[in-house]
């Protein structure tokens, strides 16, 4: 199993974790993450209407800021949300992210 470059639990910091969900596209996968736990990267940018090197670019912002954790197996990269180390490092911050886009999703007033 190849390696990618990921945080540690103790170096993921919460500007970085704001500054990825920021992203419409971003938030979205991470909306999907949460309610299937684990998904290959092609499963979830198959859904959305955005280019493949575009989704890479999404994946790669969130993985850095640790908000997602890739694992790669063969040509397949499973992604899944750092829920624990999150919870751990900003208590209530990604579960309070999760609830406001449920009731809030993009485009919506």
């Amino acid at each position: 199993m190849r390696e990618v470059s990921q945080p540690t639990a103790e170096s993921i910091r919460m500007v970085d974790v704001l500054r990825a969900l920021a992203d419409p596209v971003r938030l979205e996968v991470v909306l999907r993450l949460a309610a299937t736990g684990e998904e290959s990267c092609n499963a979830i940018g198959g859904d959305l209407d955005v280019h493949q090197t575009t989704m890479s670019h999404h994946y790669r912002v969130l993985r850095e800021a640790g908000v997602t954790w890739t694992t790669v197996q063969g040509r397949t990269r499973l992604v899944r949300l750092r829920r624990d180390d999150l919870e751990e490092r900003f208590p209530g911050l990604l579960d309070s992210v999760l609830n406001g886009a449920s009731r809030h999703p993009a485009g919506s007033s």
